[in-house]
């Protein structure tokens, strides 16, 4: 019988786990992201200050430099040519550049050397002191000898002082500081990042117990049968009071609920198929009956033409009605998990017996045989096995006009399986039907129409609409399955049995 509506089951699959993986992960990368951030900011403004205080400690020494390179304390006697050379002042530290700079030329200038000799000065050395500005302000520029601060003084015997230390020292200072607020950084993010990461996982392992609640109850088999559904989330991450807790009582509310209503469906599915069961049996009955008067009417009685034609009605409907009774009948018996009658089959003759017989039934249609070379067996029940292939070449023969090829074949697969397939070459199954051929009670009145509507005596027999429910339940009691795939011309049933170890 159909079942009611039921939670779906995502086997292998969690919900939650996943999200708490992610969730863990985007917390590490956003705490490691504002780590970054502040350590960025706290390196450019450590860098600056730096640079600041080195510059401003430079200009001092600079200062200093072109106040003993000026000397006015001695007034040239014979021309500016009698005055010291800057370079000659006391003070002066290696690689210092001195210059003096009279009527537009450079004369008096050079760099300081380790060994107190001077170094002369380029010619775009001498260019980029004549273009310096005379107001006192040092800049930087760049010289033969490297990067430079220099400071252009005027002074008061008309000619111009240029006086310049060396960048080196402060950039190897500021760079010696960038490595090792990197490395210091960098190690400081290692040990916080792990520090954090095992936090964080702390923090979290109780969304991961949460998780693995989920996971198992996403395993089980909700869609039919009896669920015992006790798993539950254990009271230390239930407690209402946390974050965490919240989610964790409010995981087993709803697992109340889905138990509550796991076992209603249960109760109700139980009461249906007991009721479908004692119906069809008391129905058997008056059937019985029905068609016991009808036969001895028949052959008692004289009636006219329509009441023998009435009569035939009648007895065909109450076999029609015995039909689908002990179809309801034999649902109710798997779903009850009646143990099967098993015993070795011989499948490539039965397939042979049950096409003979539509042989009969059907001589308009074409029917096709592949079998295999050997016998092969199966362990089944060989009324129900017959029912199944019986249902199968029926529901090709009721469905398809005369004159349809249906070929059923028998093999055996790679893995040692029995298959069944069982194709016809008619109108086809609409596709929105496919995925619903093997329900109960399920009928299209459009499926593999063609011209099958044409066809007096499918439509004479009808369908309930139990025919393939009744081969899947049987087939998955042997513990084989059954597919369909469907396409304008060609449509095939395929059923796997397990075949007899060793056959």
């Amino acid at each position: 019988m159909p079942s009611l509506p039921a939670v779906a089951p995502t086997h292998g699959r969690s919900w939650l786990k996943p999200s708490t993986w992610h969730l863990r992960t985007r917390l590490v990368l956003v705490a490691m992201a504002l780590l970054v951030a502040i350590c960025g900011a706290v390196g450019l403004f450590s860098y600056a200050s730096m640079d600041s205080f080195l510059t401003r400690q430079l200009d001092e020494q600079l200062s200093q430099a072109a106040s003993r390179s000026n000397d006015p304390g001695r007034p040239p006697l014979g021309g500016f040519n009698g005055r010291p050379d800057p370079l000659d002042s006391r003070g002066q530290s290696v690689g210092t550049l001195n210059a003096r700079i009279l009527n537009g030329q450079v004369n008096s200038a050079g760099f300081l050397a380790s060994d107190t000799t001077r170094s002369p000065l380029s010619a775009e050395d001498k260019e980029i002191l004549l273009a310096l500005q005379k107001d006192s302000r040092p800049v930087d520029r760049t010289l033969s000898n490297g990067e430079y601060r220099l400071i252009a003084v005027a002074t008061n015997y008309g000619d111009v002082l240029v006086t310049g230390l060396p960048l080196a020292g402060k950039e190897s200072t500021l760079t010696s500081l960038v490595w090792t607020f990197v490395f210091v950084s960098l190690g400081g993010l290692v040990l916080i990042g792990l520090a954090g990461t095992i936090l964080i996982r702390r923090t979290m392992q109780p969304l991961e117990q949460l998780s693995e609640v989920a996971t198992r109850v996403s395993r089980l088999p909700l869609d039919a049968g009896e669920v015992a559904l006790a798993v539950r989330v254990p009271p230390s991450n239930s407690n209402p009071g946390t974050e965490v807790g919240s989610v964790g009582h409010a995981l087993n509310l709803m697992l109340d609920n889905v138990a509550n209503a796991l076992q209603a469906r249960q109760q109700s599915e139980t009461k249906v198929r007991q009721f479908v069961a004692d119906a069809s049996h008391e129905l058997r009955t008056p059937l019985t009956a029905i068609r016991g008067y009808t036969e001895l009417m028949r052959m008692t009685e004289n009636f006219t033409p329509d009441g023998r034609k009435s009569l035939a009605r009648v007895q065909n409907q109450s076999e029609r009605m015995t039909t689908l009774v002990e179809d309801l009948l034999l649902l109710a018996r798997l779903d009850e998990g009646q143990p099967l009658k098993l015993s070795e089959v011989d499948l490539t003759q039965l397939v042979i017996e049950t096409v003979s017989d539509e042989k009969i039934i059907a001589p308009g249609h074409n029917w096709h045989l592949e079998l295999p070379d050997e016998p092969l067996a199966v362990n089944a029940d060989a009324s129900q096995l017959r029912q199944v292939l019986v249902n199968l070449l029926s529901n090709a023969r009721k469905h398809t006009a005369p004159g349809t090829t249906v070929t059923t074949a028998v093999m055996r697969s790679a893995d040692g399986s029995a298959v069944v397939t069982v194709t016809d070459d008619g109108a086809g199954i609409p596709p929105e039907f496919v995925d619903h051929v093997f329900a109960r009670f399920a009928r299209a009145d459009a499926a593999r129409t063609g011209s099958s509507r044409s066809s007096g005596a499918a439509a004479s027999e009808g369908s309930s609409g139990l025919g393939l429910s009744i081969v899947q339940s049987i087939v998955e009691a042997h513990g084989g399955n059954v597919e369909v795939n469907s396409r304008p011309g060609r449509t095939q049933f395929t059923l796997r049995l397990p075949a007899i170890n060793g056959s």
